[in-house]
């Protein structure tokens, strides 16, 4: 066999290992990867371990590194794991990260429809009154997600009766926004180049005794 050809065969295996690689690595992310929301996994993917095991009568660090131990918010998110052992809050938080993003820069952008699952039904109505009022006073956002500064839990429940889980986290994102009329492109509010920062108080349920992983935003405040 010629140089040439074993050569060739020999980048084509290396091309072929970094993409198996990289879908690894992508599909192990719990949260959104397109339409998927914190601690969502594809149907297909093999039910996982805990990866978090705690020793009799020591805490459980994937619950005392976001919050205080023995605070309500640990008891809450205690009780979750004991529902559902697949639960994790750190995996939880990382889709969290992505979720903000996600729905955020919908929002801004007025295209509700690709977040409608991951929405209860009175935040999209919130969302989609904005969106509509932008529309009958001809103006659109052009808006660009820079960072996310702060992910913080700041409450966390469970209700026992309908095994209900609620987290709520704080996000303090950058942005950049600026509000233009829709026909001429003038800029009527904002800079496009001056980042901005926001908060968000986000709150996420999910039955967590379901076989969908899917959490939904429920709440949204400042």
């Amino acid at each position: 066999m010629e140089p040439a050809v074993i050569q060739l065969l020999i980048l084509a295996g290396i091309a072929v290992f970094l993409i198996l690689r990289l879908r690894s690595v992508l599909g192990s992310r719990d949260g959104f990867e397109q339409t998927r929301l914190p601690g969502e996994n594809p149907a297909a993917e093999p039910a996982k371990k805990p990866r978090f095991e705690v020793i009799e009568g020591g805490p459980d660090t994937d619950i005392t590194d976001h919050v205080p131990e023995g605070s309500d918010m640990a008891k809450a998110l205690a009780k979750m794991k004991a529902v559902d052992p697949e639960f994790s809050v750190d995996e939880f938080l990382q889709g969290a990260r992505g979720a903000y993003e996600m729905i955020l820069m919908a929002f801004e952008s007025s295209e509700l429809d690709p977040i409608l699952p991951f929405l209860s039904r009175d935040v999209f109505n919130s969302f989609d009154e904005v969106v509509q009022l932008r529309e009958q006073q001809g103006l659109r956002v052009d808006a660009t997600f820079v960072g996310l500064r702060e992910l913080n839990i700041v409450d966390a429940s469970f209700d026992k009766a309908t095994r209900e889980g609620e987290i709520t986290i704080k996000f303090v994102g950058e942005l950049t926004s600026v509000v233009r009329k829709s026909d001429s492109g003038e800029v009527v509010e904002g800079d496009p180049n001056e980042i901005k920062r926001q908060k968000d108080i986000w709150t996420f349920a999910r039955d967590m005794s379901s076989d969908s992983p899917n959490w939904k935003l429920v709440a949204t405040g400042e």
